[in-house]
Protein backbone atom coordinates (compact mmCIF):
# COMPACT_ATOMS: atom_id res chain seq x y z
CA UNK A 1 0.00 0.00 0.00
CA UNK A 2 1.25 3.35 -0.84
CA UNK A 3 2.24 5.79 2.34
CA UNK A 4 0.38 8.65 2.05
CA UNK A 5 -2.87 5.62 2.21
CA UNK A 6 -1.91 4.56 5.12
CA UNK A 7 -2.07 5.43 8.61
CA UNK A 8 -0.99 8.18 10.75
CA UNK A 9 1.19 5.74 12.88
CA UNK A 10 2.56 3.68 9.46
CA UNK A 11 3.15 7.57 8.20
CA UNK A 12 5.27 8.78 11.79
CA UNK A 13 7.15 5.55 11.94
CA UNK A 14 8.41 5.59 8.03
CA UNK A 15 9.87 9.11 9.18
CA UNK A 16 10.98 7.85 11.58
CA UNK A 17 12.83 5.08 10.60
CA UNK A 18 13.89 6.88 7.47
CA UNK A 19 12.60 5.21 4.96
CA UNK A 20 10.27 8.12 3.66
CA UNK A 21 10.79 11.97 3.62
CA UNK A 22 8.51 14.41 4.52
CA UNK A 23 8.64 16.80 2.07
CA UNK A 24 7.94 14.28 -0.72
CA UNK A 25 4.53 12.74 1.40
CA UNK A 26 3.38 16.44 2.03
CA UNK A 27 3.80 17.30 -1.86
CA UNK A 28 1.60 13.94 -3.07
CA UNK A 29 -0.96 14.75 0.01
CA UNK A 30 -1.40 18.52 -1.88
CA UNK A 31 -1.93 16.72 -5.06
CA UNK A 32 -4.29 14.62 -4.38
CA UNK A 33 -6.22 17.06 -1.79
CA UNK A 34 -5.88 19.15 -5.44
CA UNK A 35 -7.82 16.41 -7.15
CA UNK A 36 -10.43 15.99 -5.13
CA UNK A 37 -11.55 19.49 -4.26
CA UNK A 38 -15.05 18.34 -5.65
CA UNK A 39 -15.20 16.63 -2.19
CA UNK A 40 -15.37 20.06 -0.49
CA UNK A 41 -13.99 18.98 2.17
CA UNK A 42 -11.36 22.25 3.22
CA UNK A 43 -12.76 25.80 3.72
CA UNK A 44 -8.83 26.42 4.08
CA UNK A 45 -6.03 24.30 3.09
CA UNK A 46 -2.57 26.20 3.85
CA UNK A 47 -0.56 24.34 0.93
CA UNK A 48 2.35 27.04 1.36
CA UNK A 49 2.60 26.74 5.35
CA UNK A 50 2.27 22.75 4.86
CA UNK A 51 5.10 22.59 2.59
CA UNK A 52 7.03 24.91 4.74
CA UNK A 53 6.55 23.05 8.14
CA UNK A 54 7.86 19.81 6.00
CA UNK A 55 10.49 21.29 5.17
CA UNK A 56 11.76 22.12 9.06
CA UNK A 57 9.89 18.76 9.96
CA UNK A 58 12.52 17.01 7.65
CA UNK A 59 15.69 18.65 9.23
CA UNK A 60 14.63 17.94 12.90
CA UNK A 61 14.42 13.97 11.51
CA UNK A 62 17.33 14.58 10.15
CA UNK A 63 19.16 15.53 12.86
CA UNK A 64 17.83 12.69 15.05
CA UNK A 65 15.11 14.16 16.35
CA UNK A 66 11.99 11.90 17.34
CA UNK A 67 8.39 12.94 18.24
CA UNK A 68 5.26 11.05 19.14
CA UNK A 69 3.90 13.11 15.37
CA UNK A 70 7.16 14.82 13.52
CA UNK A 71 6.35 15.02 10.35
CA UNK A 72 2.27 13.94 10.25
CA UNK A 73 -0.04 16.29 9.08
CA UNK A 74 -3.03 16.52 11.12
CA UNK A 75 -6.18 18.32 9.43
CA UNK A 76 -8.76 21.03 11.83
CA UNK A 77 -12.38 21.08 12.12
CA UNK A 78 -12.52 25.05 11.18
CA UNK A 79 -13.98 25.75 15.09
CA UNK A 80 -10.43 25.16 16.46
CA UNK A 81 -8.15 27.98 16.56
CA UNK A 82 -4.65 27.58 14.60
CA UNK A 83 -2.18 30.84 14.86
CA UNK A 84 -2.44 32.39 11.44
CA UNK A 85 -5.36 30.36 10.03
CA UNK A 86 -8.89 31.14 9.40
CA UNK A 87 -11.34 29.81 12.42
CA UNK A 88 -14.79 30.53 10.66
CA UNK A 89 -17.04 28.28 12.87
CA UNK A 90 -18.23 27.48 9.63
CA UNK A 91 -20.86 30.79 9.69
CA UNK A 92 -20.71 33.96 7.92
CA UNK A 93 -19.92 36.22 10.58
CA UNK A 94 -16.68 34.61 11.25
CA UNK A 95 -15.91 33.32 7.90
CA UNK A 96 -12.28 33.64 6.75
CA UNK A 97 -11.41 35.60 9.87
CA UNK A 98 -7.79 34.64 10.67
CA UNK A 99 -6.89 34.11 14.72
CA UNK A 100 -3.49 34.61 16.60
CA UNK A 101 -3.38 31.78 18.70
CA UNK A 102 -3.19 28.22 18.76
CA UNK A 103 -6.13 26.18 20.70
CA UNK A 104 -4.53 24.26 23.42
CA UNK A 105 -4.65 21.49 21.84
CA UNK A 106 -3.14 22.84 18.83
CA UNK A 107 -0.70 23.57 20.82
CA UNK A 108 0.13 19.98 22.09
CA UNK A 109 -0.20 18.68 18.53
CA UNK A 110 2.52 21.23 17.34
CA UNK A 111 4.39 20.24 20.51
CA UNK A 112 4.45 16.65 19.48
CA UNK A 113 5.66 17.69 16.00
CA UNK A 114 2.83 17.53 14.04
CA UNK A 115 1.89 19.78 10.81
CA UNK A 116 -1.59 21.47 10.67
CA UNK A 117 -2.93 21.61 6.92
CA UNK A 118 -5.93 23.54 7.34
CA UNK A 119 -8.98 24.01 8.27
CA UNK A 120 -12.16 21.60 7.39
CA UNK A 121 -15.67 22.18 6.91
CA UNK A 122 -18.67 21.90 9.21
CA UNK A 123 -21.85 22.04 9.82
CA UNK A 124 -22.94 25.47 10.43
CA UNK A 125 -22.02 26.74 14.01
CA UNK A 126 -21.77 22.85 14.70
CA UNK A 127 -25.61 22.40 14.56
CA UNK A 128 -25.85 19.74 12.61
CA UNK A 129 -25.21 16.41 10.95
CA UNK A 130 -25.32 16.59 7.50
CA UNK A 131 -22.73 19.45 7.25
CA UNK A 132 -24.71 20.68 4.36
CA UNK A 133 -23.32 24.59 4.70
CA UNK A 134 -24.83 27.36 3.27
CA UNK A 135 -21.82 29.35 3.92
CA UNK A 136 -19.16 27.53 2.76
CA UNK A 137 -20.85 24.85 0.92
CA UNK A 138 -21.96 21.04 1.19
CA UNK A 139 -19.37 18.54 2.52
CA UNK A 140 -19.37 15.28 0.11
CA UNK A 141 -19.22 12.01 1.29
CA UNK A 142 -16.31 10.44 -0.65
CA UNK A 143 -17.79 7.18 -0.98
CA UNK A 144 -20.86 8.98 -3.08
CA UNK A 145 -20.70 12.45 -4.15
CA UNK A 146 -24.50 13.15 -3.79
CA UNK A 147 -24.56 11.89 0.26
CA UNK A 148 -23.64 13.40 3.41
CA UNK A 149 -20.17 12.99 5.09
CA UNK A 150 -22.26 13.14 8.50
CA UNK A 151 -21.86 16.06 10.83
CA UNK A 152 -21.01 18.51 12.65
CA UNK A 153 -17.12 17.31 11.31
CA UNK A 154 -17.99 16.22 8.28
CA UNK A 155 -14.88 17.26 6.61
CA UNK A 156 -12.91 15.71 9.29
CA UNK A 157 -14.81 12.26 8.51
CA UNK A 158 -14.51 13.28 4.88
CA UNK A 159 -10.82 14.18 4.44
CA UNK A 160 -9.79 11.37 6.35
CA UNK A 161 -11.83 8.73 4.52
CA UNK A 162 -10.86 9.94 1.32
CA UNK A 163 -6.99 9.89 2.35
CA UNK A 164 -6.23 13.77 1.92
CA UNK A 165 -4.67 13.46 5.31
CA UNK A 166 -4.04 10.48 7.75
CA UNK A 167 -6.09 12.08 10.81
CA UNK A 168 -8.14 15.13 12.16
CA UNK A 169 -9.55 16.85 15.32
CA UNK A 170 -12.93 17.44 15.60
CA UNK A 171 -15.38 18.07 18.19
CA UNK A 172 -18.17 16.14 19.23
CA UNK A 173 -20.98 17.76 21.32
CA UNK A 174 -24.21 15.06 20.79
CA UNK A 175 -22.09 12.55 17.77
CA UNK A 176 -20.53 14.96 15.77
CA UNK A 177 -17.38 13.02 15.56
CA UNK A 178 -18.98 9.64 15.78
CA UNK A 179 -21.54 10.28 13.11
CA UNK A 180 -19.12 11.46 10.32
CA UNK A 181 -16.96 8.44 11.60
CA UNK A 182 -19.90 5.95 10.56
CA UNK A 183 -20.79 7.54 7.90
CA UNK A 184 -17.27 7.90 6.19
CA UNK A 185 -15.84 4.33 6.92
CA UNK A 186 -13.37 5.82 9.40
CA UNK A 187 -12.71 5.32 13.24
CA UNK A 188 -13.47 8.47 16.23
CA UNK A 189 -13.35 9.03 19.32
CA UNK A 190 -15.38 11.45 21.51
CA UNK A 191 -13.28 11.37 24.96
CA UNK A 192 -14.67 11.52 28.13
CA UNK A 193 -15.90 15.24 29.02
CA UNK A 194 -13.25 17.49 30.22
CA UNK A 195 -10.33 15.20 29.17
CA UNK A 196 -9.12 17.44 26.33
CA UNK A 197 -9.11 21.33 27.31
CA UNK A 198 -11.52 23.39 25.28
CA UNK A 199 -9.55 26.79 24.95
CA UNK A 200 -9.71 27.98 22.11
CA UNK A 201 -12.68 25.57 20.79
CA UNK A 202 -15.92 28.01 19.10
CA UNK A 203 -18.49 26.40 21.52
CA UNK A 204 -22.07 25.32 21.49
CA UNK A 205 -22.13 24.04 25.33
CA UNK A 206 -18.88 23.77 27.69
CA UNK A 207 -20.58 20.78 29.05
CA UNK A 208 -21.30 18.37 25.93
CA UNK A 209 -18.86 19.62 23.96
CA UNK A 210 -14.93 18.34 23.79
CA UNK A 211 -13.02 17.65 20.37
CA UNK A 212 -11.92 13.89 19.62
CA UNK A 213 -9.81 12.37 16.73
CA UNK A 214 -10.55 10.80 13.29
CA UNK A 215 -8.36 8.27 11.36
CA UNK A 216 -8.32 5.26 9.69
CA UNK A 217 -7.16 2.81 12.73
CA UNK A 218 -7.59 2.98 16.81
CA UNK A 219 -4.14 2.79 17.15
CA UNK A 220 -4.00 5.84 15.71
CA UNK A 221 -7.07 6.87 17.78
CA UNK A 222 -4.89 6.10 20.78
CA UNK A 223 -1.79 8.06 19.45
CA UNK A 224 -3.34 11.49 18.87
CA UNK A 225 -5.42 10.85 22.31
CA UNK A 226 -2.24 10.37 24.19
CA UNK A 227 -1.08 13.71 22.52
CA UNK A 228 -4.36 15.59 23.03
CA UNK A 229 -4.93 14.63 26.59
CA UNK A 230 -1.56 14.28 27.47
CA UNK A 231 -2.10 10.51 29.15
CA UNK A 232 0.63 7.89 27.20
CA UNK A 233 -0.64 5.06 29.23
CA UNK A 234 -0.11 2.16 27.29
CA UNK A 235 -2.90 0.31 25.67
CA UNK A 236 -3.12 -3.47 27.92
CA UNK A 237 -3.78 -6.15 25.49
CA UNK A 238 -7.78 -7.43 25.49
CA UNK A 239 -8.35 -10.82 24.41
CA UNK A 240 -11.84 -11.00 22.92
CA UNK A 241 -11.80 -14.76 24.46
CA UNK A 242 -14.15 -14.03 27.67
CA UNK A 243 -14.64 -10.28 26.99
CA UNK A 244 -18.03 -9.56 28.05
CA UNK A 245 -19.54 -6.62 26.19
CA UNK A 246 -22.98 -4.82 26.89
CA UNK A 247 -25.90 -4.79 24.48
CA UNK A 248 -28.38 -1.91 25.78
CA UNK A 249 -32.03 -3.13 25.61
CA UNK A 250 -33.68 0.38 24.70
CA UNK A 251 -33.86 2.29 21.42
CA UNK A 252 -30.05 1.57 20.39
CA UNK A 253 -31.08 -2.15 18.14
CA UNK A 254 -34.05 -0.39 17.12
CA UNK A 255 -35.56 1.01 14.05
CA UNK A 256 -32.68 0.47 11.96
CA UNK A 257 -32.03 0.66 8.53
CA UNK A 258 -32.01 -3.07 7.18
CA UNK A 259 -28.66 -2.09 5.67
CA UNK A 260 -27.25 -1.14 9.09
CA UNK A 261 -28.55 -4.01 11.38
CA UNK A 262 -27.37 -6.40 8.97
CA UNK A 263 -23.82 -5.66 9.32
CA UNK A 264 -24.09 -4.57 12.79
CA UNK A 265 -25.01 -8.10 13.45
CA UNK A 266 -22.79 -9.48 11.19
CA UNK A 267 -20.11 -8.00 13.40
CA UNK A 268 -21.67 -9.19 16.64
CA UNK A 269 -21.67 -13.00 14.99
CA UNK A 270 -18.25 -12.28 14.15
CA UNK A 271 -16.74 -10.94 17.82
CA UNK A 272 -18.96 -14.11 19.34
CA UNK A 273 -17.06 -16.39 17.22
CA UNK A 274 -13.49 -14.87 18.67
CA UNK A 275 -14.77 -15.50 22.22
CA UNK A 276 -16.75 -12.43 23.37
CA UNK A 277 -20.08 -12.82 25.08
CA UNK A 278 -22.85 -10.46 24.67
CA UNK A 279 -24.43 -9.08 27.88
CA UNK A 280 -28.32 -7.55 28.16
CA UNK A 281 -27.60 -4.08 29.97
CA UNK A 282 -31.19 -2.56 30.85
CA UNK A 283 -31.17 1.06 30.64
CA UNK A 284 -34.25 2.34 31.78
CA UNK A 285 -36.01 5.43 30.45
CA UNK A 286 -32.75 6.56 28.84
CA UNK A 287 -34.85 8.42 25.73
CA UNK A 288 -36.80 10.37 27.73
CA UNK A 289 -33.83 11.39 30.39
CA UNK A 290 -31.77 12.28 27.66
CA UNK A 291 -34.65 14.07 26.07
CA UNK A 292 -34.52 16.27 29.33
CA UNK A 293 -30.76 17.31 29.20
CA UNK A 294 -29.99 16.77 25.06
CA UNK A 295 -31.37 20.41 23.93
CA UNK A 296 -32.26 22.57 26.43
CA UNK A 297 -28.53 22.82 27.85
CA UNK A 298 -27.33 23.10 24.09
CA UNK A 299 -29.28 26.00 23.71
CA UNK A 300 -28.99 27.50 26.94
CA UNK A 301 -25.00 27.21 26.86
CA UNK A 302 -25.04 28.30 22.95
CA UNK A 303 -25.98 31.88 24.12
CA UNK A 304 -23.81 31.96 27.14
CA UNK A 305 -20.67 29.93 25.91
CA UNK A 306 -20.59 31.68 22.68
CA UNK A 307 -20.83 35.10 24.12
CA UNK A 308 -18.21 34.65 26.39
CA UNK A 309 -15.83 33.36 23.28
CA UNK A 310 -16.40 35.97 20.98
CA UNK A 311 -15.56 38.50 23.66
CA UNK A 312 -12.48 36.86 25.48
CA UNK A 313 -11.30 35.91 21.89
CA UNK A 314 -11.71 39.58 20.69
CA UNK A 315 -13.10 38.01 17.16
CA UNK A 316 -14.94 41.53 16.51
CA UNK A 317 -18.56 40.47 16.49
CA UNK A 318 -21.48 39.93 18.84
CA UNK A 319 -23.75 36.98 19.02
CA UNK A 320 -26.66 38.90 18.00
CA UNK A 321 -23.99 39.41 14.18
CA UNK A 322 -23.27 35.85 14.62
CA UNK A 323 -27.17 34.60 14.86
CA UNK A 324 -28.64 37.25 12.46
CA UNK A 325 -25.69 36.06 9.90
CA UNK A 326 -26.70 32.45 9.76
CA UNK A 327 -26.78 31.12 6.55
CA UNK A 328 -28.04 27.62 6.77
CA UNK A 329 -32.32 27.48 7.01
CA UNK A 330 -31.69 24.29 9.58
CA UNK A 331 -29.56 26.44 11.96
CA UNK A 332 -31.13 29.56 11.77
CA UNK A 333 -34.51 27.93 13.28
CA UNK A 334 -32.13 26.69 16.29
CA UNK A 335 -30.49 29.63 16.61
CA UNK A 336 -32.89 32.29 16.04
CA UNK A 337 -35.64 31.84 18.20
CA UNK A 338 -32.83 32.31 20.95
CA UNK A 339 -32.69 35.93 20.24
CA UNK A 340 -35.76 36.67 21.62
CA UNK A 341 -38.56 35.04 23.54
CA UNK A 342 -37.42 31.35 22.16
CA UNK A 343 -34.02 31.66 25.16
CA UNK A 344 -33.98 29.04 27.35
CA UNK A 345 -35.02 29.97 30.70
CA UNK A 346 -32.48 29.30 33.75
CA UNK A 347 -34.66 27.41 35.82
CA UNK A 348 -35.36 25.03 32.90
CA UNK A 349 -31.63 24.82 32.18
CA UNK A 350 -31.23 23.69 35.81
CA UNK A 351 -34.02 21.54 35.88
CA UNK A 352 -32.08 19.89 32.53
CA UNK A 353 -28.69 19.92 34.75
CA UNK A 354 -30.13 17.99 37.66
CA UNK A 355 -31.23 15.22 34.74
CA UNK A 356 -27.90 15.08 33.40
CA UNK A 357 -26.70 13.79 36.77
CA UNK A 358 -29.48 11.27 37.07
CA UNK A 359 -28.61 10.22 33.22
CA UNK A 360 -24.51 9.81 34.24
CA UNK A 361 -25.99 7.58 37.63
CA UNK A 362 -28.29 5.39 34.89
CA UNK A 363 -24.97 4.71 32.79
CA UNK A 364 -22.76 4.41 35.91
CA UNK A 365 -25.46 1.67 38.24
CA UNK A 366 -25.80 -0.04 34.63
CA UNK A 367 -21.82 -0.35 34.27
CA UNK A 368 -21.65 -1.29 37.84
CA UNK A 369 -24.43 -3.89 37.59
CA UNK A 370 -23.31 -5.74 34.28
CA UNK A 371 -19.90 -5.69 35.08
CA UNK A 372 -19.07 -5.21 31.45
CA UNK A 373 -16.66 -2.50 30.39
CA UNK A 374 -18.55 -1.12 27.32
CA UNK A 375 -21.68 -1.13 25.45
CA UNK A 376 -22.13 -2.27 21.67
CA UNK A 377 -24.38 -0.86 19.52
CA UNK A 378 -25.22 0.44 15.53
CA UNK A 379 -23.51 4.65 15.89
CA UNK A 380 -26.23 5.66 13.27
CA UNK A 381 -29.15 3.91 12.49
CA UNK A 382 -29.00 4.88 8.80
CA UNK A 383 -26.33 5.25 6.35
CA UNK A 384 -25.62 8.43 4.79
CA UNK A 385 -28.47 10.67 3.98
CA UNK A 386 -28.78 12.72 0.46
CA UNK A 387 -27.18 15.93 0.37
CA UNK A 388 -30.63 18.26 0.82
CA UNK A 389 -32.32 16.11 3.22
CA UNK A 390 -31.68 18.78 5.77
CA UNK A 391 -34.79 19.02 7.74
CA UNK A 392 -36.32 15.12 7.50
CA UNK A 393 -34.75 11.87 5.97
CA UNK A 394 -36.75 9.02 4.49
CA UNK A 395 -35.91 6.38 7.07
CA UNK A 396 -37.51 2.71 6.93
CA UNK A 397 -39.90 4.19 4.85
CA UNK A 398 -41.51 6.69 6.67
CA UNK A 399 -40.06 10.98 6.56
CA UNK A 400 -38.11 11.34 10.01
CA UNK A 401 -36.40 14.36 11.46
CA UNK A 402 -33.20 14.47 10.18
CA UNK A 403 -31.13 15.56 12.68
CA UNK A 404 -32.82 13.39 15.82
CA UNK A 405 -32.70 10.39 13.39
CA UNK A 406 -28.75 10.65 12.90
CA UNK A 407 -27.75 11.37 16.65
CA UNK A 408 -30.36 8.91 18.18
CA UNK A 409 -27.70 6.48 19.21
CA UNK A 410 -25.04 8.63 20.02
CA UNK A 411 -26.52 11.28 22.11
CA UNK A 412 -27.45 9.69 25.69
CA UNK A 413 -23.43 8.95 26.26
CA UNK A 414 -22.62 12.92 24.67
CA UNK A 415 -24.84 14.33 27.67
CA UNK A 416 -23.80 11.99 30.03
CA UNK A 417 -20.03 12.61 29.49
CA UNK A 418 -18.18 9.29 28.89
CA UNK A 419 -16.02 8.11 26.15
CA UNK A 420 -17.28 6.94 22.85
CA UNK A 421 -15.82 5.36 19.95
CA UNK A 422 -17.16 4.61 16.41
CA UNK A 423 -15.65 1.59 14.63
CA UNK A 424 -15.96 1.03 10.65
CA UNK A 425 -17.94 -2.21 9.84
CA UNK A 426 -18.29 -2.80 6.11
CA UNK A 427 -20.61 -1.59 3.80
CA UNK A 428 -24.37 -1.32 3.69
CA UNK A 429 -25.92 -0.51 0.39
CA UNK A 430 -22.42 0.44 -1.02
CA UNK A 431 -22.56 2.98 2.27
CA UNK A 432 -20.40 2.87 5.17
CA UNK A 433 -21.85 1.85 8.65
CA UNK A 434 -20.21 1.85 12.19
CA UNK A 435 -20.14 0.22 15.63
CA UNK A 436 -20.50 2.19 18.70
CA UNK A 437 -18.56 1.27 22.11
CA UNK A 438 -19.46 3.47 24.85
CA UNK A 439 -17.37 2.97 28.33
CA UNK A 440 -17.27 4.16 31.67
CA UNK A 441 -16.35 8.15 32.69
CA UNK A 442 -12.98 7.84 32.86
CA UNK A 443 -11.96 4.57 30.81
CA UNK A 444 -10.61 6.10 27.44
CA UNK A 445 -7.24 4.28 27.18
CA UNK A 446 -8.85 0.91 27.79
CA UNK A 447 -11.79 1.63 25.58
CA UNK A 448 -9.22 2.34 23.26
CA UNK A 449 -7.69 -0.69 23.97
CA UNK A 450 -11.03 -2.82 23.62
CA UNK A 451 -11.62 -1.09 20.55
CA UNK A 452 -7.97 -2.54 19.41
CA UNK A 453 -9.48 -5.80 19.63
CA UNK A 454 -12.41 -5.53 18.61
CA UNK A 455 -11.08 -3.80 15.36
CA UNK A 456 -8.58 -6.98 14.59
CA UNK A 457 -11.56 -9.01 14.70
CA UNK A 458 -13.49 -7.31 11.80
CA UNK A 459 -12.70 -7.32 8.48
CA UNK A 460 -10.60 -4.60 7.18
CA UNK A 461 -12.31 -1.23 5.75
CA UNK A 462 -11.74 -1.20 1.95
CA UNK A 463 -10.88 2.41 0.94
CA UNK A 464 -13.47 4.60 0.08
CA UNK A 465 -13.45 4.94 -4.18
CA UNK A 466 -13.94 9.13 -4.17
CA UNK A 467 -16.39 9.01 -7.16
Amino acid sequence: MDLIDCTATDVRDALAGGTARCTDLVDRWIERTRAAETLNCYVAFDEAGLRQQARAAQARLDAGERLPLLGVPIALKDNIHAAGLPCGNGTHALHGHVVANDAALVHRLRAAGALITGKLGMHELAFGISSNNAVTGAVHNPWDASRIPGGSSGGCGAAVAARLVPAAIGTDTGGSVRVPAALCGVSGLRPTAGRVGGQGLAPISTTRDTAGPLARSVADLALLDSVLAQDATLLADVPLRGLKLGLPQEMFWSDLEPGVERSAREALDTLRRAGVEFVPVALPGIEALDAEVSFVVALFEFVRDMTRYLAEEARGVSFEEVVRGIGSPDVAAIAAPLLGAGAVPEAAYAQALQARRRLQALYRDAFAASGVPALVFPTTPATAARIGDDETVMHNGRACPTFATFIRNTDPGSNAGIPGLSLPIGLAGGLPAGLALDGPAGSDRHLLAIGRAVEAALPPMPPAPVR
